[in-house]
């Protein structure tokens, strides 16, 4: 007679009685819990006296099911639910960030006036009155990409609509007083969106290039006062910095 392997017999005994292996069970454990909490979603959609006791226990199921697959479907808002509770026409009524509907509003001519400043210091500021950039001639390169900008707000800035611009002009003076570039920008439309995020898109890329073409000659050039300056046109009318 053979001598048994006990052992052996040990470890089928204790494979047999576990049903698995230490990995198979918790694969199970995992699979069990999910259906459990996909059950319990299903019996919290049903009525209380019908939930998996009933002969139609299997139609419950499956509407249960479709409830599910309705409810995480995209649902578009009306009108009426798109009005912000905060006055913000970009925030909706809880609070998601929306795209303002412009359907109904009034073509009309808009224009936008902004501005900015780049302080080069003494010696940036030399080098640029001077033409003596490496990079080339500062002032008409910032001026053609502030006008390249406006053209791609709405790329740049998520819920700006995207309009047709009449116009668009940069222009760049050199300020002795304080070593800077004094930049304006102006965008118009005949449209019904405003074109001020066009006017300081333009006035802050040319800001940027001003940047981009001297940062070689020095790390201390500040871009300030990115601002509005003026808007007419749209339904709020005309306003202006300066008070008359």
């Amino acid at each position: 007679m053979l001598p048994k392997d006990t052992s052996s017999m040990k470890l089928l005994s204790n494979r047999d009685s576990a049903g698995t292996t230490a990995p198979q069970g918790r694969k199970g454990i995992m699979a069990a819990a999910l259906k459990v909490m996909f059950l319990s979603q299903c019996a919290s959609l049903l009525p209380r006296s019908r939930r998996f006791l009933s002969s139609n226990s299997g139609k419950d199921l499956a509407k249960a099911i479709g409830e599910l697959n309705t409810g995480s479907q995209f649902v578009p808002t009306n009108n009426a639910e798109k009005q912000s509770v905060s006055g913000l026409t970009h925030i909706g009524s809880k609070g998601e960030a929306q795209m303002v509907d412009i359907s109904l509003k009034e073509v009309t001519t808009r224009v936008a006036m902004a501005s900015c400043k780049v302080v080069l210091g003494r010696e940036v500021f030399q080098l640029v009155s001077a033409n003596q950039m490496g990079k080339g001639d500062v002032l008409s390169v910032a001026k053609i990409a502030g006008i390249c900008g406006a053209k791609q707000t709405s790329n740049l800035i998520p819920l700006c609509h995207n309009i047709n611009l009449t116009s668009v002009s940069v222009d760049l003076r050199l300020n002795p007083l304080d070593f800077s570039v004094e930049i304006e920008g102006e965008a118009a439309s005949s449209g019904k969106a405003g074109v001020e995020m066009e006017a300081m898109t333009a006035v802050t890329i040319a800001g940027l290039t001003v940047y981009d073409m001297c940062k070689a000659a020095s790390k201390d050039i500040q871009i300030t006062d990115i601002r509005l300056e003026q808007k007419s046109g749209g339904k709020s009318g005309d306003w202006s910095r300066k008070k008359p």
